[in-house]
């Protein structure tokens, strides 16, 4: 990737809408914009100018070579009686270094037409721009020292946020929280590599070298928040993807109006008649700003027929796969054999057990549930809404844990950082063992260099471009 290059492309979606933005950055951005506008200003850095898109007449243009190495403003800007007017833009200039990548960069913000938006790439294609690779934006801003990379990945994060909990999360990783909860870390960590090299090296010179006992405080100083930064990951990977939540029961507890209820709308087929649902049905729902699949399934029974009986294997497939269980019983009547069998059958999956039709049942008539089912126990009622807040709490507590990550700033959400993570934390068990058995402190330094460079790789100082590619690939073009 050349970095010298002029690149283009389209930064908003594809298809039709109000506004398109085309995105130019690099060393000759201005120059290749200015030929296709008149605006009503020149361009200054920093402020939008209203304009109109024109292009040169067709015999111009035919008679005017382009070549990369000369095309300016001035070679072929048409005259305002030969040129014809393709849209109204408001076009703004970032001066290099201050842009998102770091280049001069011009954005033209025209009607989102996708005719109007390709003709512009093109007309900067014809001068000497390059179409922009997925990601190259970004890659630019962070090979150019403007973020590191956990940034960068924070940026595809936030594009990719289904919830206004994860765009915050995402956020506060663009803001570098993660890199700052590292840097200290590290910082322990150089500083023991610089006092061992030192008394090798100087030994000579009566530098003094650490005992054992005072090399592994130091260690240990190191690896206890990589530990807790590695324990956030359960949470983070949750808040990055979400959860899957199966509603599993036997047929006619009130499963399918559990679900309508969660989702908030008529989803599912609700009837008396036992054995209504057949096949899954799903929906995504934020949570607590959690994205969280409900998977409604069929009843759990001996089945009837053969399309039951695929419908309650879908049941069962589906139970095995969630991260977390809502297992349905009937509060209107005694725990059956039937629910304690399903119960067995799920351990040890998290689950959470909900007496629903609880409206049907007086409270001081109520069966104490949770003295037959040997699972803390929500009542609730999908008919009346009774319950449902609390069993959306109880839902987010299987999800936050007991690690508290959620209160956190700076905790893993990417499984590529969760392995470095642990990649370090093995480097400096292994420097520990060392020690402890008395190896040479230069083979002691092998180990400590080891705990460094994943910390180094989750920010980028070390990252080889196999990786980055294929982490910047994942982007849409334009970004």
């Amino acid at each position: 990737m050349n970095l010298d290059d002029t690149i283009v492309a389209i930064a908003t979606p594809l298809g039709r809408g109000g506004i398109g933005v085309v995105r130019i950055a690099g060393p000759r951005a201005r120059e290749i914009a200015q030929p296709m506008l008149r605006l009503k200003h020149e361009l200054e850095p920093g402020r939008a100018v209203f304009g109109e898109l024109i292009e040169p007449c067709r015999s111009e243009v035919s008679s005017v070579q382009f070549p990369a190495s000369d095309a300016t403003a001035a070679n072929w800007k048409p005259e305002t009686g030969n040129s014809s007017r393709v849209d109204e833009v408001v076009v703004t200039y970032f001066a290099k270094p201050h842009s998102y990548t770091t280049d001069d960069i011009v954005e033209i913000a025209a009607h989102g037409s996708p005719v109007v938006l390709r003709h512009i790439v093109e007309l900067c294609i014809a001068v000497g721009a390059r179409l922009a690779e997925p990601g190259e934006f970004t890659m630019r801003a962070f090979l150019n020292g403007r973020i590191d990379l956990t940034q960068a990945e924070a940026v595809r994060d936030l594009i990719d946020s289904q919830t206004l909990y994860q765009a915050k999360i995402a956020a506060q990783q663009l803001e570098g929280a993660l890199s700052k909860r590292l840097q200290p870390i590290k910082q322990k960590l150089v500083e023991l590599i610089a006092v061992l090299e030192a008394g090798i090296d100087f030994a000579e010179d009566d530098v003094s070298v650490l005992p054992n006992p005072a090399i592994l405080e130091r260690i240990a100083a190191v690896r206890q928040p990589l530990e807790q930064l590695a324990a956030t990951f359960a949470y983070g990977k949750i808040v990055h993807q979400g959860l899957t939540l199966a509603i599993v029961g036997r047929p006619n507890v009130g499963k399918s109006s559990l679900f309508n209820r969660l989702v908030e709308r008529e989803r599912a087929i609700v009837t008396s008649t036992p054995g209504t649902t057949r096949d899954l049905v799903s929906e995504t729902v934020a949570i607590g700003g959690i994205p969280v699949q409900l998977v409604d399934t069929a009843g759990i029974r001996h089945a009837l027929d053969e399309a039951e009986s695929i419908g309650i294997r879908k049941s069962m497939e589906a139970l095995s796969e969630a991260d977390l269980v809502l297992v349905v019983i009937d509060a209107s009547r005694p725990a059956a054999e039937e629910d304690s069998e399903l119960l067995r059958q799920i351990q040890p999956r998290p689950a959470i057990v909900v007496a629903n039709k609880c409206d049907l049942v007086p409270s001081s008539l109520r069966p104490e549930v949770s003295n037959q089912i040997a699972i803390a126990t929500i009542r609730a009622s999908a008919l009346s809404g009774e319950g449902v807040a609390a069993l959306r709490d109880e839902i987010l507590r299987h999800i936050g844990g007991e690690t508290g990550a959620q209160a956190e700033a700076g905790f893993l959400t990417n499984v590529r950082h969760q392995g470095l993570v642990q990649d370090s934390i093995a480097a400096l068990d292994a420097a520990a063992a060392a020690v402890a058995n008395k190896i040479p402190h230069e083979m002691l330094l092998l180990d400590l260099y080891s705990a460094l460079r994943p910390l180094d790789a989750i920010t980028g100082a070390t990252t080889t471009d196999d990786i980055l590619n294929l982490i910047f690939s994942t982007f849409c073009i334009g970004k």
